[in-house]
């Protein structure tokens, strides 16, 4: 293969994201890339819920379909918004190094001194596994329910829209908006808010067995794969979507993986961990799952 055609949604964050894989492929000095943007369901429409017209599908299909159509050779996605299922003879063919998985609540300076004095909070997220989470930390939050890229949101809390945004801190850490001023940061650990499945991990779909799946396989991380596929088999065992409120996170450390998990159901969050060897991982993932249906 002489070039490589990497479709990409047009965010500057997406646009980020595809330059680091350019960058992953420099380990093939021959190969020639080019980005191609397009526009998703999901980027069109941004005045409705994902849960109002699709679910996280609206980021995927329209380069499912390029890809196996001929136009784009892989996509480069946020592995926490692929659906479980992908388009038949497509696959993830490689990912990146995950980066760090937890999410910050970002503040304006009235949200903050809010926040402080423990007075009522207005907090933009449309995520109702933040929101559940959120509210066991901080029960004096309100929330009100936004769409758009990075910087739209933090825009919508500078002109008051809210006083604060949850986001991924990945996503802030390539964009280098981790130390704006008249923003305050909370950073909120993994312990505290458990990520969505796949959050912090950039992942590239391409046709299963082709010679793009064999390219890639040389510039994924191992453990990061291992996670992510520990990670979507718990959502793929719970049959759970946009409207559930589910969380995991898979870390490995030595052959061996350490899975945690949560669903809120009944206004109560209900957690389960367990650890095994990576290649009992997914497994481990059905075993917890398990144990929520037998307690039920």
């Amino acid at each position: 293969m002489k070039k490589l055609r990497i479709g990409t949604r047009g965010s500057t964050l997406a646009l980020k994201q595809a330059k680091m894989l350019v960058e992953a492929l420099a380990v093939y000095p021959e190969l020639e890339t080019e980005i191609v943007v397009m526009k998703t369901q999901g980027d069109k429409i941004l005045d409705k819920p994902l849960l109002d017209f699709g679910g996280k599908g609206v980021f995927v299909t329209e380069f499912e379909e390029a890809i196996l159509n001929g136009k784009i050779d892989v996509a480069v996605h946020s592995a926490k918004d692929m659906p479980m299922e992908l388009a038949d003879g497509l696959c993830v063919g490689a990912v990146l190094r995950r980066a760090d998985a937890s999410d910050v609540l970002l503040l304006s300076e009235t949200g903050r001194i809010k926040y402080r004095n423990g007075e009522e909070l207005i907090v933009g997220t449309g995520s109702l596994r933040r929101r559940c989470q959120l509210l066991k930390l901080y029960p004096h939050m309100k929330f009100k329910s936004i769409r758009g890229n990075v910087p739209t949101r933090m825009k919508k809390v500078m002109e008051g829209e809210c006083d604060g945004i949850v986001l991924a801190y990945a996503g802030l850490q390539r964009l280098d908006l981790l130390e704006e001023e008249n923003f305050y940061y909370e950073k909120l650990s993994v312990n505290q808010m458990l990520p969505a499945a796949g959050q912090g991990i950039i992942a590239i779909e391409c046709k299963k067995e082709s010679e793009c799946e064999g390219l890639l396989q040389k510039i994924s991380d191992t453990e990061t794969m291992y996670a992510l596929e520990t990670e979507r088999q718990v959502i793929r065992s719970l049959n759970a979507g946009c409207n559930d409120a589910v969380g995991a996170y898979a870390k490995v450390e030595q052959e061996r993986i350490q899975l945690d998990i949560f669903r809120y159901e009944n206004n109560e969050i209900i957690k389960k961990s367990g650890t095994t060897d990576i290649a009992n991982r997914c497994d481990l993932a059905r075993a917890l799952v398990s144990q929520w249906t037998n307690e039920r």
